[in-house]
């Protein structure tokens, strides 16, 4: 990157840090420290504080283009598509797809006071009851990022000893840290940032060119919707690269977040008793397991797959179990792999905006020890995503445990959410005697001080596959080629000269 490229970068992102600032002071907003980053030299304490929340929909930063994009991903277009469905002759229609995510399902499953196969199905039900024809999860299109992300590691291993960029390999579904890493850290990280799509896009994929030929369909009929837990995965889903100019579509057309999709049941007065209970549908071929995820942490689990699979691949040691040790706060974990005493491989798990500041601080200084390192920018992970953990504009922890728990153990009762009692759902407006602002205190729970959490804490997570399906299903829909193209977002460089361009 040049140096005049470098300075109108520095400038912009200091002008996003000026805006930022602004809209906090003229909103009220007060900064939540857990999603602060040191930027263009400024500390943690200065006053000018660029969030990454903001950065996403900063003017200066966004462009016009992309905010109208953005602004179109709700639930009038949805059910503009919905509306017109009905009113337009039949060779007019479009083909509704829903791919929900995983991170969302526990949502569900406390709101209804169900476990989470259960939410799954009424979730399903609801889709399919407002004019959704397919409901699909994106377990399958997670394993085969997965599968995609094991490859690259052990290349990027093999090669490390003559390429400096190779390791460590950061690997991630966030695109609030793909987008702060491309606009910001630039060439220092970009190089290092794993080529895998995200399940998200590799789904859309999946819909728009084999579900569109299964269904004998062109991609531009088929309307493809994504439930997420996060309001970031809207920016994914309108990147030009997920854009096909030749057939003028998208791999997704509308990101919802739960709670979108939680408001349209309410304004609908759905209540849970009215849900039919629908099996997802399996188009794409049976998954080996409800989810992919592993235990006790919202996110996919890229980190436990790639390390399970480098130890075999690479060592030919079988890992049954993951032991992470705790280090500054509990969203900053490392594992390690160890044989007669010599440390063979060494990842990290890095949540949250304030660790992905010492990730790096330490990137600057070249002293990150990891071959790998899972960053994700919401602290505990996809189910802290502001589409789905936030009340009265803050984070409801009490919600997010509630949700933990459950994302942990799926086939069982819901932990920690009491029955729902019959009726319409439980609104989330504030009730009656109680602000909005109250209510959100009384759910609080206190922030752990990092100071004073025990370190070197060791958790133990049972391991879970990705699905075996991946592997047979990608000899039967698609050969090498077509899969290394549905699964990667090319090279490194093309990553930051397409964030250059936009600039």
């Amino acid at each position: 990157m040049s140096e005049v490229s470098r300075a109108k970068r520095k400038e912009k992102c200091e002008n996003c840090t000026k805006q930022c600032n602004k809209k906090q002071a003229d909103g009220g907003a007060s900064p939540d420290p857990e999603r602060e980053e040191e930027v263009n030299g400024q500390s943690e304490g200065s006053q000018q504080q660029l969030l990454l929340s903001a950065c996403l929909s900063c003017e200066g930063c966004v462009s016009e283009q992309e905010s109208l994009k953005i602004s179109q991903q709700n639930l009038e277009e949805v059910e503009q598509v919905l509306e017109l469905n009905k009113r337009c002759d039949a060779s007019k229609h479009r083909v509704l797809v829903a791919s929900v995510c995983p991170q969302s399902l526990p949502f569900f499953a406390v709101k209804f006071g169900v476990d989470v196969p259960e939410a799954a199905q009424r979730l399903c039900g609801f889709l399919k009851s407002i004019g959704v024809q397919f409901v699909l999860d994106t377990t399958l299109a997670a394993g085969f990022s997965i599968l995609e992300t094991q490859k690259e590691f052990i290349q990027r291993y093999r090669r490390r000893h003559h390429d400096s960029h190779a390791l460590p390999l950061f690997t991630s579904s966030c695109p609030g840290w793909i987008r702060y890493a491309e606009r910001v850290l630039g060439s220092l990280v970009t190089p290092h940032i794993c080529t895998a799509r995200s399940p998200q896009q590799i789904m859309g994929g999946l819909v728009k060119d084999f579900f569109s030929k299964q269904q004998k369909l062109s991609p531009e009929k088929l309307f493809h919707l994504v439930v997420a837990p996060c309001f970031d995965k809207k920016l994914e889903a309108v990147r030009e690269e997920f854009y096909n100019s030749l057939m003028e579509t998208r791999d997704v057309d509308c990101v919802l977040t739960s709670k979108e999709i939680y408001h349209l049941m309410e304004q609908r007065k759905v209540s849970l008793e009215e849900l039919d209970s629908v099996p997802l549908d399996q188009v794409l071929g049976e998954a080996d397991g409800a989810l992919v995820r592993h235990d006790g942490r919202g996110s996919e689990g890229f980190l436990e797959h790639v390390f399970k699979h480098a130890a075999k691949e690479l060592f030919g040691l079988d890992v049954q179990e993951v032991t992470y040790k705790t280090l500054r706060n509990r969203d900053f974990q490392e594992v390690t792999l160890e044989r007669d005493g010599e440390t063979l491989l060494q990842f990290a798990a890095v949540y949250g905006f304030r660790n992905i500041q010492t990730l790096v601080h330490r990137m600057r200084k070249g002293r990150v020890p990891y071959q790998l390192v899972e960053v994700l920018s919401c602290p505990g992970g996809c189910l802290s995503g502001r589409g789905q953990s936030e009340e009265a504009g803050r984070v409801d922890r009490a919600l997010v445990q509630q949700m933990e728990e459950v994302y942990s153990s799926p086939a069982g009762p819901t932990a920690g959410a009491q029955p729902r009692p019959e009726g319409p759902l439980p609104g989330l407006a504030a009730g009656p005697g109680l602000s909005a602002d109250q209510q959100a205190a009384a759910h609080r729970v206190p922030e752990p001080d990092p100071l004073t959490a025990p370190t070197h804490a060791v958790v133990t997570c049972r391991g879970r596959r990705p699905p075996k399906t991946s592997s047979l299903l990608l000899n039967e829909i698609m050969d090498q080629e077509e899969f290394t193209r549905l699964t990667t977002r090319g090279a490194p460089e093309t990553l930051l000269t397409a964030a250059e361009t936009r600039s």
